[in-house]
């Protein structure tokens, strides 16, 4: 087992006029590895981002429950992609590696008393999209399409593995 640690750092997350989905992900990804690395000398700093996109459109955490609501209506019977910045850094070198890794799901059509009772049993209000797909979330979907089904979580470790064997940390 590798030691780490879990280091939430406070960046403003607000996107920057014209940013694409695809930037900002990538920007606070390894905005919040900067952050940590800043204070972790002799680290590899693992930073993560994950935004929904529905038909162009971000689709942000929601603000409320009523907005949760919106969120799965909108969603029900329609397809989401969840885009996840990674970001790995070592903090001796300063060396930044960056990548987007892209899941997406489709929703079943969902009716009212499953909205509610997945928003009353799971209560996702700071997941993106309303979908908290590491728990109950998972039953509100019928298919899936990505590379790396971690991703779908927020952490592509498939990538991840990747990048610190770039790094010269075999895992294996």
């Amino acid at each position: 087992m590798i030691p780490f640690e879990v280091v939430s750092p406070d960046i403003d997350e607000t996107p920057k006029n014209g940013e694409t989905p695809r930037e900002l992900v990538t920007r606070l990804s390894v905005e919040k590895a900067r952050a940590v690395a800043a204070s972790q000398p002799h680290a590899l700093v693992i930073g993560s981002d994950q935004i929904a996109i529905h038909q162009g459109q971000i689709v942000g955490k929601p603000v409320d429950h009523a907005h949760a609501v919106a969120q799965l209506r909108t969603a029900s019977g329609q397809s989401i992609t969840l885009l996840t910045g990674l970001a790995l850094i070592d903090s001796d070198s300063g060396r930044v590696q960056a990548d987007v890794v892209p899941y997406t799901v489709k929703f079943k059509k969902l009716s009212q008393a499953q909205i509610d009772n997945y928003l009353r049993k799971e209560q996702p209000y700071q997941c993106s999209g309303s979908l908290r797909a590491d728990g109950l979330g998972v039953a509100l979907l019928e298919r899936f399409d990505g590379t790396d089904p971690n991703a779908l979580i927020g952490l592509p470790l498939i990538r991840l593995i990747d990048m610190l064997n770039a790094e010269g940390l075999e895992l294996l």
